[in-house]
């Protein structure tokens, strides 16, 4: 069967009554940049923290810390996101389990795929972090304490902003790996960009133009977020480490 391209259907009428086609192109990239940049700031602040408390000495936080990066970082993103929106509803008590399925459909969807994709994207940024404060000189903790700065001054101060440096390259494959991993929130029914661009080609029958518009979207974006963060690393880097 010979296939009837139409790069135009673009811009014809939707049959959701949304507008037309490239529209809920717009609305599905809308929400794809939304999800995953609250997912990935969220997932920062809890990843330095996580970072932070695998290298402490007190057992009482690294050991909550690693079982939690463990647990988040070994398990499958679309397992989690099942887990949180079919069966913690049900774990939890009636009241509150009926006050989540009672939520507004796409609010529900969309807060249960920032959750799942913060907690799995922050276990995998507390290892990145972990492995940037270890990779500090001694002597740079060492000449903190020698200038009277507490542990968490230590942190806060010396090791924790040449850590950054040092790990830019790894957080900026994170950040792309969050933008490209938000497509799993179609599977609950989020309508996101590859949502949409699913529901595009299903509605217009034809899905060859819908999918390369989205592949050309996604390659867009994540060349511009490569380009942006290397000017970043360039701008960062440690004169002398690493080669820089």
């Amino acid at each position: 069967m010979q296939y009837s391209w139409d790069f135009l259907i673009f811009f014809k009428p939707s049959l959701t009554g949304e507008g037309q086609y490239w529209e809920l192109i717009l609305q599905g990239l809308g929400r794809t940049v939304l999800l995953s940049l609250l997912s990935w700031f969220l997932a920062l602040g809890l990843g330095v923290l996580l970072g932070i408390a695998r290298t402490l000495p007190a057992r009482w936080l690294s050991l909550p810390a690693g079982l939690f990066v463990h647990c988040f970082r070994n398990t499958p993103l679309l397992v989690q996101v099942f887990l949180w929106f079919y069966v913690v509803p049900e774990l939890l008590p009636t009241r509150w389990g009926m006050a989540i399925k009672q939520m507004d459909p796409t609010l529900n969807q969309f807060l249960t795929a920032l959750l799942a994709l913060t907690l799995y994207t922050a276990a995998k940024a507390a290892e990145v972090i972990r492995s940037g404060i270890q990779a500090v000189s001694r002597g740079q903790t060492h000449a903190a304490s020698a200038l009277g700065l507490n542990g968490m001054g230590s942190y806060r101060h010396v090791i924790l902003p040449q850590a950054f440096r040092i790990i830019m390259p790894p957080l900026t494959s994170d950040f792309l790996n969050v933008f490209k991993n938000s497509s799993v929130a179609l599977t609950i029914g989020f309508m996101e960009l590859t949502g949409q661009t699913r529901q595009i080609g299903d509605f217009s029958a034809q899905p060859f133009e819908a999918y390369i518009a989205a592949t050309v979207i996604y390659t867009f974006v994540t060349l511009t977020v490569i380009w942006f963060m290397q000017r970043i690393e360039r701008a960062s880097r440690i004169p002398g480490f690493l080669g820089a």
